[in-house]
C-alpha cells in the first residue's frame, strides 16, 4: 500500500493545489476542468494520500470537513465507478447493500417531502408527516453502518498507513448524525403539535439532511470502499466481519454466503492464557484468576501506552462505551470523534509532562450517570509509561443513603 500511496508525488501536488485554489474560491467549473486530466490517471487511494498530506501540512480538520463537500462535488463526477465482487455477507458487500437501502429510504423521504409541500393543513398533511418522521426515524439505523465504519473499517486502513478517513470522513459522520437527530426532534414537535418553526424551515431542513446522507453513500461507494477493497487482506475482512455484529445492521441483513477460511480465524489464545502465573509485589495471580478479577470489576478499563497506542481494555459484561479487538495498536486519537481529540491531546501532553496527573468528566450517556477518570501512570521513578481510562456508571451509587449493614443481595 506504501508504494501505492506513495506513487506520483507531482501530480498529487498539484491535485492539492488545485484543492486549495477552488477553497480559496476559485471557479469549480475551472477547476473541475484542470482536475480532470488527472484525476483521470488517479485512484481512491491517491485522492486519500491527498486528504491526509493536506492535514499534515497544517490544514486544520475542522477546515478540510469545510472543504469536504465541494471538493467532493468535483472528485466525484470525474471519478469513475468502479465495480468489485464479493460474497453475500462480506463486509465489502454489507456496506454497498446497505448504502443502496440507505438511498432508497433517503427517496422515499423525498418523495413525502413532495407531497407534503403539496398538501394544505390539515389531516392529510399530518398523516404525511407521521410517515416522513418514520422514515427519519428508519434512517438514524444509519449509525450502526458509520460505527462499523469508524470502529472496524478505519483501523484496518491505518494499519496500511491511511489516516484520513479517521480524521476527515468521522467528522462528517458526525455532522450527518447531527442534522438527522434535529430533523427527527424537528418533526416529532411539528406531530404533536409543539413546533412553531415554519414548515418551508422544516422542509429545508429535511432536505438538507437527506442531501448529507446521499453524498456520504457518495464518498464511501467512489472512494472509501473502492480504497479498502484493494487495501485490506484477506484476514483484516475475516476480522471485521467478526467484530461487525456487535454494532448491528443497519436496514437490511447481511448475506451468509462469506464466512471466513480456517487459516483466515482468529487464532485463539485462551488456551496459551489459562496457563501460568503472574508474580506481583503483593501476591501471585493465575492468568485466569487475573482475568476473572477483571472481568468483575465494576469499571471499564482502557490503557493507552506511552506511545499514544491503545494496548488493553477490560471486556466486562456490561461496557459503556463501544470497545472492540480492532483499536489494539491505534493511536488513541483516531479512537475519537475529531471534534474531541483536541481534549485527547491536552490531557496526554499535560500527564506525559508531569504537569497533571488525574482529569475526570461526568455525563449522561443512554440513561446512566458515568463518572470518567484518566490517571497518568508512572513507574517508581516517575517515567510516563501511559494513561488509564476508568469509567464507571454510577447511577445507583448517586442515589444510596443511609447505611447497610445487614447481609442482603440484591437479586
Amino acid at each position: 500500500m506504501s508504494e501505492i500511496l506513495g506513487k506520483d508525488m507531482p501530480r498529487l501536488e498539484v491535485m492539492k493545489k488545485l484543492i486549495r485554489r477552488l477553497h480559496e474560491g476559485a471557479p469549480v467549473e475551472e477547476v473541475k476542468s484542470e482536475f480532470q486530466n488527472l484525476v483521470r490517471h488517479t485512484d481512491p487511494c491517491e485522492i486519500a494520500r491527498m486528504e491526509q498530506q493536506l492535514l499534515a501540512e497544517g490544514l486544520p480538520v475542522h477546515d478540510l470537513c469545510q472543504m469536504c463537500d465541494l471538493h467532493s462535488q468535483v472528485v466525484m463526477e470525474i471519478l469513475p465507478e468502479e465495480t468489485f465482487s464479493f460474497p453475500a455477507g462480506h463486509p465489502f458487500d454489507t456496506f454497498s447493500k446497505e448504502n443502496r437501502a440507505i438511498l432508497q429510504l433517503a427517496e422515499k423521504i423525498e418523495n413525502l417531502l413532495r407531497q407534503w409541500q403539496e398538501s394544505p393543513s390539515g389531516d392529510n398533511s399530518v398523516r404525511v408527516a407521521l410517515e416522513i418522521l418514520e422514515g427519519f426515524h428508519q434512517l438514524l439505523d444509519v449509525d450502526k453502518h458509520y460505527k462499523r465504519k469508524e470502529y472496524l473499517l478505519f483501523p484496518m486502513l491505518e494499519r496500511h498507513g491511511i489516516t484520513g478517513p479517521s480524521q476527515v470522513m468521522w467528522a462528517k459522520d458526525d455532522e450527518v448524525r447531527e442534522k438527522l437527530d434535529q430533523i427527527s426532534r424537528e418533526f416529532r414537535a411539528f406531530c404533536s403539535g409543539q413546533s412553531t418553526v415554519p414548515k418551508e424551515r422544516l422542509t429545508r431542513l429535511a432536505k438538507e439532511a437527506l442531501t448529507a446522507v446521499v453524498e456520504m453513500v457518495s464518498k464511501e461507494e467512489r472512494i472509501l470502499l473502492p480504497m479498502a477493497a484493494k487495501t485490506l487482506t484477506p484476514e483484516e475482512w475475516a476480522e471485521i466481519w467478526r467484530e461487525s455484529p456487535q454494532f448491528g445492521w443497519c436496514l437490511v441483513e447481511p448475506g451468509t454466503s462469506y464466512e471466513p477460511s480456517v487459516g483466515q480465524e482468529a487464532k485463539s489464545v485462551s488456551s496459551d492464557l489459562s496457563r501460568g502465573s503472574i508474580q506481583l509485589p503483593t501476591g501471585r495471580l493465575q492468568v485466569d484468576q487475573l482475568l476473572g478479577i477483571l472481568r468483575v470489576l465494576p469499571v471499564d478499563l482502557t490503557f493507552v501506552d506511552e506511545n499514544d497506542r491503545v494496548v488493553y481494555f477490560s471486556d466486562g459484561p456490561d461496557r459503556i462505551f463501544d470497545r472492540n479487538v480492532t483499536i489494539l495498536g491505534r493511536k488513541v486519537q483516531h479512537c475519537h470523534p475529531p471534534k474531541s481529540v483536541h481534549i485527547v491531546e491536552q490531557i496526554l501532553n499535560d500527564f506525559r509532562s508531569g504537569r497533571q496527573s488525574v482529569a475526570e468528566f461526568w455525563i449522561t450517556f443512554r440513561g446512566k450517570f458515568v463518572h470518567i477518570r484518566y490517571f497518568a501512570v508512572r513507574d517508581s521513578e516517575g517515567k510516563y509509561l501511559g494513561t488509564l481510562e476508568v469509567t464507571q456508571d454510577v447511577t445507583r451509587i448517586r442515589q444510596l443513603e443511609g447505611e447497610r449493614r445487614l447481609l442482603q443481595y440484591d437479586s
